[in-house]
């Protein structure tokens, strides 16, 4: 008797608190998946890669500075130019970062 009353009572804490855990994961879901503020230095659309001046990179756990990535796809490079203000998304990859998302940065 005494083991089903602690059954009971370790599967109602573990419930109680679901709820809780569930609602924490849209707004982990949302940081893991936050952008990056940055401005291009340099395009080379021939080999898909893009020079960007950007901020802390919190899912790389990077500091700011300049570096280079390569674009998951080529299209994201039409109508940028140096000196664009961007937000992005990288990501680690094969042979180095990937930018998986790329958009103008809004003007304040």
């Amino acid at each position: 008797m005494k083991r089903t009353w602690i059954l009971a009572a370790t599967l109602a804490c573990a419930f109680a608190s679901a709820p809780a855990v569930a609602a924490d994961a849209p707004a982990k879901a949302a940081a893991s998946a936050a952008l990056t503020a940055g401005e291009v230095k340099k395009v080379d659309k021939e080999a898909k890669k893009l020079t960007i001046k950007h901020g802390p990179i919190d899912n790389l756990k990077m500091p700011p500075m300049t570096m280079v990535f390569r674009v998951q796809d080529a299209a994201m490079l039409e109508g940028l130019a140096p000196g664009a203000k961007i937000r992005f998304r990288a990501e680690e990859s094969e042979g180095g970062y990937l930018v998986t998302k790329l958009q103008a940065a809004k003007a304040k």
